[in-house]
C-alpha cells in the first residue's frame, strides 16, 4: 500500500504530491528494500532445514518450481492485460490495425514483452517494462536462483563469521549509497542487483538473529518495537538517508517477529492479515490500473494530469486504490492460490510418476527365509 500511494500521489496525480509537508510518501520506494530483506527472512524460515546442510538437485529444483508457481501466473496475467488494454485503446482511437504500429523496441514493445515472459525485464527496466513495478520480482528471481547455495554456505558459519558477512553486506550497501548518491530508488539496469542481492541475503542473517535472540529479551517488548517504528517514521518524514532507513528496517524485522506484546496483537489484526495476503496482487495490479487510468483520461482529453483539480485528483486516486484492493482480493484467491495449487499438483504428480518408474526399474531385493 505504501508503494501504491507513492506512485499514485506524486507520479499519477502531481497535484496530490505531499512532499512539501512530509516525505513519508515520497520515500515509498524504500518499501521495496524492506520487501527484499523480509523476503530473505521468510525464505530462510521456510527452507533452512532443506538447505542448511547441502543443496541437492531435487530440493533445488523443487524450490525453484515453487517460486515460479508463486510469482509467475499473476505476472503473466497482468502482462497480458497490459497488452490487451494497449491494443484496445489503440483501436478505440479509430486507428486501423497494422503491424507497422507495433513497436519492436523500448517500453511496451515486442522485445519488452519477450523479456517479461522470461522475467528478464529487471536487468534493463527502463527499456523492457510493460508493468514497471515488476522489475523487482525480476531481480528477486535472480536472488531465488542463488538463495539455496547462499543459505547452505551461511548456515554453517560460526557466529563471528556471520557477523563478518553482515558487515560485508553493509559495506555493499554503503557502496550502493555512494554510487547512487544516497538515492536507493534504483530500478533500472544492473545496479538493481546491487540493491536486491545484499538486502535479500541480509534477510537470511536476520533470521539467524531472530533464532539466536532470547525469547524474554528486551527486543520482544513493545518498547523496542515502538522505538524502532518511531525512528523509521521520523527519518522518513524528515527525508533521512536511505541507507539509515534501510538499516532500521533490518532492525525492525526481527524485533517485530520476536514481539509478544500489544504490537504483535495489533499486527495480527484481520485487516492487516488480509492486506498481507493480497499484497503481491496489489503490487502487480496497481501499475496496470495506473496505465489504464492514464489511457482513459487521455481518451477523454486529459493529456496532463496536472490539469486535474485537487478534488478530481482525490476522487480518481480513491477510485484507483479501491479498484486495486477489490481486484487484488479476487486475483489472490482466483489466480495466486488457484494456479499455485494447480502447478504444485502437477509437480507432485511428476515426482510420484518418477518414483514409481525408479522403483520398477530397481532390482528385486526379496528376502529368502532360512530354515529354522
Amino acid at each position: 500500500m505504501w508503494v501504491v500511494l507513492y506512485h499514485y500521489s506524486a507520479q499519477c496525480f502531481p497535484n496530490l504530491d505531499p512532499a512539501q509537508y512530509t516525505h513519508l510518501f515520497h520515500k515509498g520506494y524504500l518499501a521495496v528494500d524492506l520487501f527484499f530483506m523480509l523476503s530473505g527472512f521468510v525464505m530462510t524460515h521456510v527452507y533452512h532445514r532443506a538447505f542448511s546442510e547441502t543443496v541437492t538437485p531435487q530440493h533445488y529444483w523443487k524450490f525453484i518450481f515453487a517460486r515460479i508457481a508463486r510469482v509467475y501466473p499473476l505476472h503473466i496475467l497482468v502482462l497480458l492485460l497490459f497488452v490487451a488494454t494497449a491494443v484496445g485503446f489503440h483501436l478505440a482511437t479509430g486507428a486501423s490495425p497494422s503491424l507497422d504500429d507495433v513497436p519492436l523496441r523500448g517500453p511496451e514493445s515486442v522485445t519488452a514483452f519477450v523479456a517479461n515472459v522470461f522475467m528478464l525485464q529487471g536487468l534493463k527496466a527502463g527499456q523492457l517494462s510493460w508493468n514497471y513495478p515488476a522489475w523487482s520480482i525480476s531481480v528477486e528471481f535472480v536472488a531465488y536462483l542463488l538463495f539455496p547455495f547462499a543459505l547452505a554456505a551461511i548456515w554453517r558459519l560460526s557466529g563471528r563469521a556471520k557477523v563478518g558477512v553482515a558487515l560485508s553486506l553493509l559495506a555493499a550497501l554503503v557502496i550502493l549509497a555512494g554510487l547512487s548518491k544516497g538515492n536507493f530508488d534504483q530500478w533500472d539496469g544492473p545496479i538493481t542487483l546491487a540493491r536486491c542481492l545484499p538486502e535479500f541475503i541480509f534477510g537470511t542473517l536476520l533470521y539467524w538473529v531472530f533464532r539466536a535472540a532470547p525469547a524474554d529479551s528486551w527486543f520482544a517488548r513493545d518498547s523496542a518495537a515502538l522505538l524502532v517504528i518511531a525512528a523509521i517514521v521520523v527519518c522518513l518524514h524528515a527525508d533521512g538517508p536511505d541507507l539509515l532507513i534501510t538499516c532500521l528496517f533490518g532492525a525492525f524485522i526481527p524485533i517485530a517477529v520476536l514481539n509478544t506484546g500489544t504490537f504483535a496483537k495489533w499486527a495480527g489484526a484481520p485487516a492487516l492479515i488480509w492486506l498481507g495476503d493480497v499484497s503481491y496482487s496489489l503490487y502487480l495490479l496497481h501499475g496496470f490500473l495506473q496505465f489504464s487510468a492514464g489511457k482513459l483520461l487521455a481518451y477523454f482529453g486529459v493529456q496532463n494530469h496536472a490539469n486535474l483539480s485537487l478534488g478530481s485528483s482525490f476522487v480518481f486516486m480513491g477510485l484507483m486504490v479501491g479498484t486495486c484492493l477489490l481486484a487484488a482480493h479476487f486475483t489472490y484467491f482466483g489466480v495466486e492460490i488457484g494456479c499455485r495449487q494447480y502447478l504444485r499438483e502437477i509437480l507432485d504428480a511428476q515426482i510420484k510418476k518418477r518414483r514409481a518408474k525408479m522403483s520398477k526399474s530397481a532390482p528385486s531385493t526379496r528376502r529368502i527365509s532360512a530354515p529354522a
